[in-house]
């Protein structure tokens, strides 16, 4: 496959989602099998999804170019909504009505996933594998089955990493209010086994660390009314629905601000071999820059892929489920997929920084 610029690659990704949401189409072929992919592509979790569906997008191409899955091909349907609860509803209706779709793979973003997971209380037949949900999950019909860091851990890593750092106060800010009904109980435990006190933040005096949490254009919006005394830094840590590659695009940081995303996936120069395959199909088949949203992407997809090509008799709904259900520990290429009481055991978490003159470190 030639290079295709980002702009290109996403007016015909969507053109091809559209399509698949349109109720006449063409059958998938004996010799496939269908993974689905639900998308919000809602203003505030675009950019995430965006570079987390070509990540997938990425892995499913270089899956089906070495011979698919035990000689099946993969079909990957891609869903996209607004995020509106009824844009959700109708994607995940037409992965239901789709005969071959075996599962549902990389849920994105949040919301998208948290919808997609109480749907599925109405037919729990179909698994949703590797999502980007970053809540705190646990349904009562055992179809959801995250492999990624959740906010608790993130937030948990992020004060852990301020507390060795020796700052014993911090700043918290939200991006809106049910953002803070679901994580200001977490955050304030989190602080406390850290031993940080947590304020209110006021834009024209703000401490020297804050933690934010919300979405990549409300976070630029909330930089932007910082106002610091000269001489003064202030190192704004913010959560995984932040893309640091979207945010330097939008424009320089305001004089003394820096911001450290905190990710559930290795650093991007990491020398997993996930990575370096990551990296390496994202140059051959995009003109787009690694991110850690389009890593998680790659990592969802290969995971399914994982999970498929070790499924006991036909690859059907009901058998990937039974193999989900058991949860299995796996490596996927170094990243590490592991357990404990129906929750990830072995989350990752890392961190990267955008400097104030606009370099990606780490």
């Amino acid at each position: 496959m030639h290079s295709i610029p980002r702009r290109t690659a996403l007016q015909a990704g969507a053109a091809a989602c559209a399509m698949a949401l349109l109720p006449a189409r063409a059958q998938p072929a004996a010799d496939s099998i269908t993974v689905a992919q639900i998308v919000d592509e809602s203003a505030a979790q675009h950019d995430v999804s965006r570079d987390f569906v070509v990540g997938s997008r990425a892995a499913w191409a270089e899956l089906n170019a070495t011979g698919g899955i035990r000689g099946q091909r993969v079909q990957h349907l891609v869903l996209p909504t607004d995020g509106s609860d009824g844009a959700l509803q109708r994607a995940w209706q037409a992965a239901l009505a789709q005969p071959d779709c075996v599962v549902v793979s990389g849920c994105v973003g949040d919301s998208a996933a948290a919808a997609v997971a109480r749907l599925q209380a109405n037919a729990p037949t179909l698994a949703q594998v590797a999502p980007w949900l970053m809540r705190a999950w646990q349904g009562e019909h055992d179809c959801v089955f995250p492999i990624f860091a959740d906010y608790q851990a993130q937030i948990a890593h992020a004060l852990r990493s301020l507390a060795t750092m020796g700052i014993t106060q911090a700043g918290v800010a939200y991006a809106n209010p049910a953002l803070r009904t679901q994580l200001q109980a977490s955050l304030a435990r989190a602080a406390q086994a850290a031993g940080l006190r947590l304020q209110a933040v006021r834009a024209n005096d703000p401490p020297a660390m804050v933690l934010f949490a919300g979405a990549t254009l409300e976070l630029y919006g909330f930089i932007g009314q910082l106002r610091l005394p000269p001489g003064r830094q202030c190192y704004v840590v913010a959560l995984a629905d932040v893309n640091l590659q979207v945010l330097t695009d939008l424009g320089q940081l305001p004089r003394g601000v820096s911001v450290i995303a905190t990710q559930p996936v290795p650093v991007l120069h990491s020398s997993l071999p996930v990575v370096r395959a990551y990296r390496s199909a994202l140059a051959r088949l995009y003109d787009e820059p690694p991110t850690p949203q389009g890593l998680a992407g790659f990592i969802a997809a290969r995971h399914t892929a994982q999970l498929l090509a070790e499924v006991a008799g036909p690859c059907t709904r009901a058998n990937v489920l039974a193999l989900c259900r058991r949860r299995l520990p796996h490596s996927v290429d170094g990243f590490q997929v592991q357990y404990q009481d129906g929750r990830p055991s072995a989350a990752l978490v890392t961190q990267a920084m955008l400097t104030a003159d606009g370099r990606i470190v780490g």
